[in-house]
């Protein structure tokens, strides 16, 4: 029988446990809240120019944390699982069309509408479930998507345009979610963002050959602080994924769910209110029912998580 002060200790260490995660997937969320105003700091430089440097540097930075933690060995442990290393490259893909569209975004005026696309993203990742893992969904889940379904053709309707930045972004993101489901605990963040990066040099490579011979490569023109600051794009890129990572090990995937709206939230206030973007009347609408979406989704998931605790085992 175990004594009960070593069950009250280890309980303890749990609650903490669990704390942290929360605080370290809160932290993760926020960096990437705010990455907008980061990317607007490093203009007049252009959105292909950025994703080629965001790509190489992330490369490096991964590199010098494998090199000081010694875990060079995951790597060849990962290259030497055919199935996995062809996943992390069909990831370095996604991740690639992701960061491409939301720098474009950012830097043309549309943060709002990066702000929905991670809205829409858990409806997405739901919708996946259904056409790809063929789970099958609740009532309130299918509500979910039918309303975030109108939103959308509200916007494009009432708003005329198409939001296909918001839609890219929530597709990629959903798929790399799914992707990296796929290749399981097998690949730590670092290591996994490591080998998204190296697959991606050769497109990074002809991205600052085209915007050299086209407009000019902006490096090293704009003053040291603008250098500085384009230098540290690696590292804005992956400590983000490493508090996310060390969050997501330690909370609930309850709490982590309800933690992700906190950086779409920080995008559209951005947008909205520091930048100035336009918010219409049918902007408003739309983006209200996938507010609405979000909350079905939410309570929804709280009161199946409720249940799945309170059944007998």
């Amino acid at each position: 029988m175990v004594p009960a002060s070593r069950t009250g200790a280890v309980a303890a260490h749990l609650a903490t446990q669990h704390t942290l995660g929360g605080v370290y997937a809160f932290t993760a969320y926020l960096l990437w809240g705010f990455l907008p105003l980061y990317f607007l700091l490093l203009m007049p430089i252009g959105p292909f120019e950025l994703v080629a440097w965001r790509i190489l540097l992330s490369l490096v930075f991964c590199a010098l944390l494998l090199a000081v933690t010694r875990s060079w060995g995951r790597i060849a442990a990962i290259l030497r699982q055919p199935r996995i290393a062809w996943l992390t490259v069909l990831a370095g893909g996604l991740i690639y069309i992701n960061w491409q569209v939301f720098i474009l975004g950012a830097l043309t005026g549309h943060v709002i509408e990066t702000s929905l696309g991670y809205f829409i993203n858990p409806i997405a990742t739901v919708l996946l479930a259904v056409l790809v893992l063929r789970e099958r969904l609740r009532v309130t889940q299918w509500i979910a998507i039918g309303i975030a379904t109108l939103a959308v053709l509200v916007i494009i309707i009432g708003y005329g345009s198409f939001p296909w930045i918001a839609l890219t972004l929530a597709a990629t993101f959903s798929l790399y979610g799914l992707v990296k489901k796929r290749v399981g605990p097998s690949v730590d963040a670092v290591s996994g963002l490591t080998l998204e990066s190296l697959w991606l040099v050769p497109v990074a490579g002809v991205l600052l050959i085209v915007v050299n011979a086209t407009t000019g490569l902006m490096i090293g023109t704009e003053g040291t602080w603008h250098t500085v600051l384009l230098s540290l794009v690696g590292v804005v890129t992956a400590v983000p994924l490493l508090f996310f990572a060390a969050g997501a090990r330690r909370a609930s995937l309850t709490l982590i769910g309800l933690l992700q709206f906190v950086a779409p939230i920080l995008q559209f206030i951005i947008g909205a209110w520091l930048l100035g973007e336009p918010m219409p009347l049918e902007r408003w609408i739309g983006f209200g029912l996938v507010w609405v979406a979000l909350a079905v989704l939410t309570v929804d998931s709280l009161v199946h998580a409720r249940r799945s605790r309170s059944a007998p085992a």
